[in-house]
């Protein structure tokens, strides 16, 4: 499995670089459009990137990525856009999280390689949402799979946003099979529910773990169109809430929100899990977390 893997790796973590490149040009439009209100007056924001690395147990490379992060701007309050590629041994502990998954041979040959992309945009307005997106391709000796999705986090909804982000989504999955959607997003409402809490931490979305049919192709175009989703699904409704006027009271419901998801991204993502159980660099895995965020 590993040589007939390797074009596939190359071709997913490209995707995922090239997919980066294309919502980082996206987002850095938006902030060049002149805004209204409090933010008026700052400068359009420009992402930074830095390289992150990954160091094995014996501190040998194990691989690393692009941190991809925009802060103050006149849209985004903090958005981050990260790539990585990864590879190397998993752990005792993350050997045990991937054989309770169904994961096969991890006691004989615990052998890793992963490759995606993570965003999380933390907005000015209150009035415009808050979304991640992350897809992903996972690799062993004994298995290979693909994951991720993207979820809207409003934290004053509006249901026509939510209804075009969400049929959005569906027109990508459609073209597909049409059993997509209706699942995946069953998925989602299940994946980004806060127990403690008892609710969700958004609106929803979509979202996939642990996805192969078997057919490499097909479950990449798959991956492919969940990533293409997010920017049709997600623009306009930033280009409808960006100027919207907001009060004192607004932001407050807006750092309350941001606390569900702080709570969330620590508590519960398997994402953040595993990227702090594998020694991926902290700053990098902890990018989601919003720049500001109370608790009652």
């Amino acid at each position: 499995m590993t040589s007939a893997f390797t074009t596939q790796k190359q071709q997913a973590s490209q995707w995922f670089a090239t997919l980066r490149d294309q919502i980082v040009a996206a987002f850095e439009a938006l902030e060049d459009r002149q805004a209204t209100g409090s933010t008026a007056s700052l400068p359009a924001g420009r992402f930074e990137r830095t390289e992150t690395k990954r160091k094995a147990n014996d501190n040998s490379d194990a691989g690393g990525g692009v941190m991809s992060v925009l802060r103050a701007g006149r849209v985004f309050e903090k958005v981050g856009v990260n790539t990585s590629t990864v590879f190397g041994e998993l752990g005792a502990e993350a050997q045990k999280a991937m054989a309770a998954r169904g994961v096969p041979g991890m006691r004989d040959d615990p052998r890793f390689w992963a490759s995606g992309i993570s965003l999380v945009a933390h907005m000015q307005n209150p009035h415009a949402p808050a979304v991640h997106m992350n897809t992903r391709m996972f690799w062993t000796p004994h298995a290979w799979w693909f994951g991720g999705g993207s979820d809207l986090n409003p934290c004053i909804e509006y249901d026509d946003d939510t209804a075009h982000f969400h049929a959005t989504q569906k027109a990508h999955l459609d073209r597909h099979d049409e059993a997509h959607y209706p699942k995946l997003k069953a998925w989602a409402d299940k994946y980004f529910f806060i127990p403690h809490r008892g609710r969700a931490r958004g609106v929803g979305g979509i979202f996939m773990d642990d996805y192969c049919t078997g057919n490499w192709a097909a479950d990449f175009a798959l991956t492919q169109d969940i990533g293409r989703a997010f920017l049709p699904g997600y623009l306009p409704l930033v280009e409808r809430r960006r100027d919207t006027k907001w009060d004192a009271a607004d932001k407050d419901t807006q750092l309350v929100h941001r606390g569900l998801y702080a709570e969330y991204n620590l508590v519960y993502d398997r994402g953040t899990k595993f990227g702090l159980t594998t020694g991926h660099d902290a700053n990098a895995v902890l990018m989601s977390l919003p720049p500001m965020a109370k608790w009652i």
